[in-house]
């Protein structure tokens, strides 16, 4: 599944992981800082500006404040393309591999547009603090903002949103071609090796169909694992200041960065919950591909032979498929009725915790949309595995029969893999 496409995953994931702390560590250490003098921003416009006067008023101070914010975002897309530029440079000396434009080069592509269009989520969420104290102050003092002035405030977000929209098309078209080119080294590590597969139960389902969703589900669960991550670098920090502006939570009184340790509990908490409701599912998914697969080998025997495809044989295939989909529903109710619960309770959990900070008229209603959606973002983001359990059950399903498949090729033994009872033979 991996070894098709990316050069000696073990090693490539690896150094990945290490490269990216130490590119992280020295961003933190000194690279920033070296933006004024290497920075190629001052180029289209977006260098480092000069410092204002003694004299500057506070308007010009935010001016200067933000203009040096949007320099440091420029120095650091520069940083990412040239830290990843030595990287990819360094693999494909090291490990060359047929697929390594495609799985190293394209991955890093998609990875600065993921960080990209997190920063533009978090401009949305600036704007959204603007917006909304202009809301409030219109609201409590009649003509203290214009009319062009609150349509220009709209303007903003549409600029930033389609922005958005262009970039997120442009992605999703690169992760399809991305996915379909991992895909197909997948197809054509197995057809080179057909001899040895073929006499594999459903070898033919795991060639085409199996291959097929493993490439679909990475489109979705990768990317999505991608998103979260990002959003949770981004959006941490942001959380983090946020959280000077409450001083109290109900029942735990006053403690610091209250609401980065509310998301984090109660993420917690939530992924364990869930976690245990569905323990049992991707054995039963794993099942059921099995019981799903001999109906069907029967069926296409009985298209050839006459003996084949008997009522009395259908019948009890077809009775080990029931039997496994039924026990699916009963574990689903459960785990449905856990998982959606837990995610509605979780849409009060901001508001409750700002309870007294409402209540004492402490924030503006613009602060409150800020902390209320950079919680949301910070919470979803711990929430990954909440928000694509299920997925992730189907993923392991697959992942087993491919696993199974590859265990043939290398001559290794099934019987922990595949050699269990029928699920209508034994009892789960």
């Amino acid at each position: 599944m991996f070894h098709s496409f990316f050069p000696n995953p073990r090693i490539f994931f690896s150094a990945a992981l290490v490269w990216t702390a130490l590119s992280m560590a020295v961003w933190f250490i000194f690279g920033a800082d070296l933006g004024e003098s290497l920075s190629l921003g001052g180029l289209i416009g977006y260098g480092y500006p000069e410092g204002p006067p003694p004299e500057a008023d506070e308007m010009a101070m935010d001016a200067y404040a933000n203009a040096r914010l949007f320099a440091v975002d420029v120095w650091l897309y520069q940083y990412m393309i040239v830290s990843g530029a030595i990287f990819a440079f360094l693999v494909h000396r090291l490990l060359p591999h047929r697929w390594f434009w495609w799985s190293v080069v394209v991955s890093m592509i998609i990875i600065f547009i993921t960080w990209f269009l997190v920063q533009l989520d978090v401009m949305i969420n600036n704007w959204f603090g603007r917006f909304y104290d202009a809301v409030q102050l219109a609201l409590g003092e009649p003509g203290s903002i214009s009319l062009t002035e609150y349509y220009l405030l709209l303007l903003d977000f549409l600029e930033i949103a389609m922005v958005f929209v262009i970039v997120a098309s442009i992605n999703r078209f690169i992760v399809s071609h991305f996915i379909f080119r991992w895909r197909t080294a997948m197809n054509d590590y197995y057809v080179a090796n057909w001899q040895k597969l073929r006499h594999i139960e459903g070898a033919s389902q795991r060639v085409q169909e199996d291959t097929m969703r493993f490439a679909a589900i990475m489109e979705s669960l990768g990317v999505s694992l991608i998103d979260a991550l990002m959003t949770l670098i981004a959006f941490l920090p942001i959380l983090w200041a946020l959280s000077e502006h409450v001083k109290e939570i109900p029942i735990i009184g006053e403690i610091p960065q209250a609401l980065v340790v509310i998301a984090i509990l109660w993420s917690v908490f939530g992924t364990g919950l869930v976690a245990l409701a569905g323990i049992r599912l991707p054995g039963l998914e794993f099942r059921n591909q099995r019981v799903e697969a001999a109906y069907r080998k029967e069926l296409v025997f009985g298209e050839d032979h006459e003996d084949r495809a008997q009522p009395p044989r259908l019948a009890d295939l077809f009775a080990d498929v029931r039997r496994n989909y039924f026990r699916l529903y009963l574990n689903y109710l459960y785990f449905n009725l856990v998982r959606i619960s837990y995610l509605q309770v979780g849409v009060l959990v901001p508001y409750f915790a700002l309870g007294p900070t409402i209540v004492s008229a402490t924030i503006t209603l613009g602060v409150l949309q800020q902390i209320v959606r950079a919680f949301g973002r910070v919470e979803s983001s711990f929430q990954y595995l909440i928000n694509s359990w299920t997925t992730i059950v189907e993923m392991m399903s697959i992942y087993k029969r491919l696993h199974a498949f590859e265990a043939t090729m290398k001559g290794q033994s099934l019987s922990s893999i595949e050699s269990s009872p029928e699920p209508g033979r034994t009892n789960v």
